[in-house]
């Protein structure tokens, strides 16, 4: 049995989450207020407090923060019913035990209560045995949705940026993995460092290494003079590194000596550099295929997933479509002048329905094209370019449009172009022969 204090200004969830929790065998007080509630914590002692985010008054975030520096040992389960990620990374900073959405089913209160009350069992008894067991190894709006898996990777979005752990993003291409990245770097403490984002695929190995690692005057071809890299002008700050997947073997035990001990040499250096920088590094390639064909490391590949997240596709979280869509109109307003304010029903249902290959990136453009060809304040169905086809032409229209399909399509082209000679269209593409044949493994060309 717990002492448990819930906080709502909402009688009827306090009384319903009452008899659930009594029926659990733990004893229970309310409280309809932040202030009234500060004022029975000392009385009754609770184990743990449940509170609601926004209140008349005091917010539950100011509650934590109060609980917090006046009584050690009480948990905090903040509940709201207006969920955003910068509500869910600001609890789990300020320490909240976890973060619920409204409505709250009462198997998942149950189960939050019960995880929360055994972790503290499991703290007393290694406290009292000495233990050591305990190891504790851009805009942040522009992730949006309520979809629960957006919603827990908020919150390990608070968590995350408390430390300075290496993060591996996964997710299929226009998903908004940078934009995690990045929203893990502006709440952390070193926000104000830079945060460098580099695509991978896009640059040579040479040029990869030369952008990461800095070179010194004549290492190669065009470096008349000495140059920083990223991970030392990055500072104590974060570097983003997208399809990190797509990195030949050369390039990826020099990613693992930065991880593993803190240094590298610039191209054509011989004097070692040290950084801070955290990395974040992303892909949309199952990595693990490719560590069984021998094109990824496995000692980089662990030392990357240290935390892992998983970003869903947009088809998979169609119910945050009409939010996202609605914030994403928004900034597109702000950046190209215009003036449509609205998106119409029949043009929302379109949005809902489409499958979305190109996923938050696709609905971004589509959205754009759309507030600039509209005429009027409301974008109609008739603006958007959805690109819908029929069944039987579905499968090739999606490859078509995701980013792998315009990286296949040009391979073709150059391929056509040197009449299939290889070295030759690698140095076109501007990219590695080692690269272009993983792209033709991939592809099957």
């Amino acid at each position: 049995m717990a002492r448990i204090l819930l906080v709502d200004d909402d009688a009827d969830i306090r009384s319903v989450f009452r008899d659930k929790l009594e029926d659990l065998g733990h004893k229970l007080d309310e409280a309809e207020s932040a202030e009234v509630a500060l004022g029975k914590i000392k009385k009754f002692n609770p184990a743990l407090v449940i509170t609601d985010l926004r209140m008349e008054g005091m917010t539950g975030l100011e509650l934590l923060d109060k609980i917090q520096e006046s009584m050690e040992g009480v948990d905090v389960i903040i509940m709201t019913g207006h969920d955003s990620m910068t509500s869910a990374v600001e609890a789990m900073k300020s320490g909240a035990f976890d973060y619920l959405v409204k409505p709250v089913s009462l198997k998942e209160l149950g189960s939050v209560v019960e995880r929360c009350l055994g972790e503290q069992k499991l703290v007393r008894a290694l406290a009292k045995s000495g233990g050591s067991d305990l190891d504790h190894d851009a805009d942040t709006d522009n992730v949006v949705g309520s979809d629960p898996r957006m919603i827990e990777i908020y919150k390990m979005i608070g968590v995350l940026s408390q430390n300075r752990t290496t993060v591996l993003v996964r997710g299929e291409t226009g998903t908004g993995k940078e934009m995690v990245a990045s929203a893990i770097h502006n709440h952390s403490l070193h926000a104000s460092e830079p945060f460098i984002a580099v695509n991978c695929t896009a640059l040579t190995d040479t040029l990869l290494e030369s952008e990461l690692f800095g070179h010194v005057r004549g290492a190669f071809t065009g470096a008349v003079g000495a140059k920083k890299g990223y991970f030392e002008l990055a500072g104590k700050g974060t570097i983003f590194l997208d399809e990190i997947g797509d990195t030949s073997p050369d390039f990826q035990s020099k990613l693992l000596r930065v991880l593993q001990e803190r240094q590298f040499y610039p191209v054509g250096g011989e004097q070692v550099k040290l950084t801070e920088a955290r990395v974040v590094a992303a892909t949309h390639q199952r990595l693990e295929e490719l560590l069984s064909e021998g094109g990824f490391r496995e000692d980089l590949y662990f030392r990357l997933r240290v935390v892992e997240i998983e970003l869903p596709s947009l088809r998979e979280r169609k119910d945050d479509i009409p939010t996202l869509a609605i914030h994403l109109l928004g900034r597109i307003c702000e950046e190209t002048g215009s003036e449509v304010l609205h998106i119409s029903q029949t043009a929302m249902e379109a949005l809902i329905s489409y499958h979305w290959p190109g996923n938050v990136r696709e609905l971004e453009n589509v959205l754009t094209r759309a507030a600039i060809v509209a005429r009027g304040s409301v974008i109609g169905n008739e603006h958007l370019s959805l690109g819908m086809l029929k069944d039987n032409q579905e499968s090739a229209n999606e490859r078509d449009m995701s980013m792998d399909g315009a990286i296949e399509n040009q391979i073709r082209k150059v391929l056509d172009h040197t009449h299939g000679n290889k070295t030759e269209a690698a140095k076109l593409l501007k990219i590695s022969r080692s690269r272009l044949s993983r792209y033709l493994e991939r592809f099957s060309i």
